[in-house]
């Protein structure tokens, strides 16, 4: 299993960065999922992924925790 890390860009204008940090937070629980992602290997290889909101909502219904290949 390899790691990778997952960035949400969202630029928001706030006073500080706790309140920028609510900001997202609200808009994430209003609004639908994002479908815009960086993603950094272990490598530090970025890309920049834009998901098929109708596959990633397909593959969120599915319990992946039961695949073998997760162990």
């Amino acid at each position: 299993m390899h790691k990778f890390t997952v960035t949400l860009t969202r630029e928001i204008e706030a006073d500080t960065a706790e309140e920028a940090a609510l900001l997202v937070y609200q808009e994430l629980s209003r609004e639908p999922v994002p479908d815009s992602y960086s993603v950094t290997d272990e490598r530090k290889v970025t890309s920049e992924i834009k998901l098929d909101r109708n596959k990633a909502d397909e593959f969120a219904s599915i319990d992946h925790t039961a695949d073998p290949g997760n162990w």
